[in-house]
C-alpha cells in the first residue's frame, strides 16, 4: 500500500484541544458506539444553548460537533464529564468507536472496548484518526473504513477480511491487540491501510484461521419508522437543542450513525418527528463562512439539489465526505469540480440531476 507523507501532526479535534474555525472553536465529542443518554442528551442542550451557535453535528464517525465555541467557556468539559461523556482526559481523541446502531451486542461490545481502551495507557498515543468497528454481521458499519473491525466473528483490517475468526467474548482484545501492534509497526502513519505491511497486526490476532471471504456490505440503514424505532436525518446532520430535548422525551437513549442520522430505539410516532423522516441524499462540509478554507457556501447550493447521493465540499480536504459511493462535488473559482468535470453553479442542479440517473 502506499503511505502519504504525514509531514503535520495529528490533529484531530476533542473537547480539551478544539480546532479554531472561522465561526470560534469547533470540539468534537465522541461517542462509543453512537449511544447518548437521556440525561446527557438534555446536558448537550443546555451546552448548545450556553456556549456553542445554537446547534450540535453529526460526523461522518457516529460522533457529535460543537461549533461557534468560546475557547474560555472551560465549564464545557466540566459539564461534559459530569454527563460521563468524557471519562478519559488521556483518551479523549483515540475513543472512535463504531457499532451496528440497532445491535444491542453490537453497542455493548463498543462500550466494553471504551473501558478496556481507557484503562490502557500506552493506547492514548493512538492516532486520533484511527477508528474501531462491531458489525453484527449485517455489514453496515463495516463499510465505514475501521481500521480494525470484528465483524459478527470475522476480523477486518481497513474493510479487508484477515481470516481469522474470534468469538464475541474475544472481540474486545481482539482489537486491543491489533491497537496495540499498529502503535509498534507505525511510522508516521495514522491509519493501517496506510501501512505497507500489516502481517505483525494479523499476527497479533487470537482466534482460528480461515480462508478470507469477501463480506458484502450495506450503504447505511434506512430513514423513517422500522419495526424496532425510528431512524432521523436532519438535514445536513445538524440538530438543534430543541431536537435533542424531543428525543430526550422520546426515548431513554438514542445512537448517532456514521451515516449523519439518529437512531430511536422503540419510538414510532411519526408525527413528533415530522419532518426528519425523509432523506435528502445530498450532504457537505460547513463550507463558508463556518471554515476560512471553504470556497464557498456549499451549503447553499446543495440546499437547491435533492434526488441524488452527492457530497458538496468546500476544499480539497473533503470534510465529512461519505464512506459509500457518492457524487463528488468540489467547490472551485465560479463553480464546481463534479466527478472531475467543472460545473458552473447555475448549470450545477441539472447536471447532478442527469448523472444521478445515469
Amino acid at each position: 500500500m502506499d503511505t502519504p507523507a504525514r509531514a503535520r501532526a495529528d490533529v484531530c479535534p476533542g473537547v480539551f484541544a478544539p480546532h479554531d474555525a472561522a465561526d470560534g472553536a469547533l470540539a468534537r465529542v465522541r461517542l462509543p458506539g453512537g449511544v447518548v443518554t437521556r440525561a446527557q442528551l438534555r446536558v448537550l442542550a443546555e451546552c448548545v444553548d450556553g456556549f456553542a451557535d445554537g446547534e450540535v453535528h453529526l460526523t461522518s464517525r457516529g460522533n457529535l460537533q460543537l461549533r461557534g465555541l468560546d475557547r474560555s467557556a472551560t465549564r464545557l468539559a466540566e459539564w461534559l464529564a459530569d454527563a460521563g461523556l468524557l471519562p478519559s482526559l488521556s483518551h479523549e481523541r483515540v475513543r472512535n468507536i463504531l457499532a451496528s446502531p440497532r445491535s444491542e451486542t453490537a453497542r455493548a461490545l463498543a462500550a466494553d472496548l471504551d473501558v478496556a481502551l481507557c484503562a490502557r495507557p500506552e493506547l492514548a498515543a493512538l492516532p486520533g484518526r484511527f477508528l474501531f468497528a462491531f458489525d453484527d454481521g449485517r455489514g453496515d458499519v463495516a463499510g465505514e473504513g475501521a481500521d480494525v473491525c470484528w465483524r459478527d466473528g470475522a476480523v477486518l483490517l481497513a474493510g479487508v477480511d484477515t481470516g481469522k475468526r474470534v468469538t464475541a467474548d474475544q472481540a474486545v482484545e481482539a482489537l486491543l491487540s491489533v491497537a496495540s501492534a499498529f502503535l509498534k509497526a507505525r511510522d508516521a502513519e495514522w491509519r493501517v491501510s496506510e501501512l505497507s505491511d500489516t502481517s505483525k497486526l494479523t499476527d497479533a490476532l487470537p482466534g482460528r484461521a480461515v480462508t478470507p471471504v469477501e463480506l458484502p456490505v450495506l450503504a447505511g440503514i434506512p430513514i423513517g419508522l422500522l419495526d424496532d424505532g425510528a431512524v432521523v436525518a436532519p438535514e445536513f446532520g445538524v440538530l438543534t437543542s430543541a431536537r435533542l430535548r424531543l428525543f430526550a422525551e422520546l426515548a431513554p437513549f438514542v445512537v448517532v450513525t456514521p451515516w449523519r442520522s439518529v437512531f430511536l430505539p422503540g419510538v414510532r410516532d411519526g408525527e413528533a418527528l415530522a419532518g426528519m423522516l425523509t432523506e435528502r441524499g445530498v450532504t457537505a462540509c460547513i463550507g463558508r463562512p463556518g471554515c476560512a478554507k471553504s470556497r464557498a457556501d456549499v451549503r447553499a447550493d446543495a440546499r437547491r439539489v435533492a434526488g441524488v447521493r452527492a457530497h458538496f465540499a468546500g476544499c480539497e480536504r473533503r470534510c465529512g465526505k461519505p464512506a459509500a459511493g457518492h457524487i463528488d462535488v468540489l467547490a472551485e473559482e465560479d463553480g464546481y469540480r463534479v466527478d472531475g468535470t467543472w460545473v458552473p453553479v447555475a448549470a450545477l442542479a441539472d447536471f447532478l440531476l442527469g448523472k444521478g440517473a445515469q
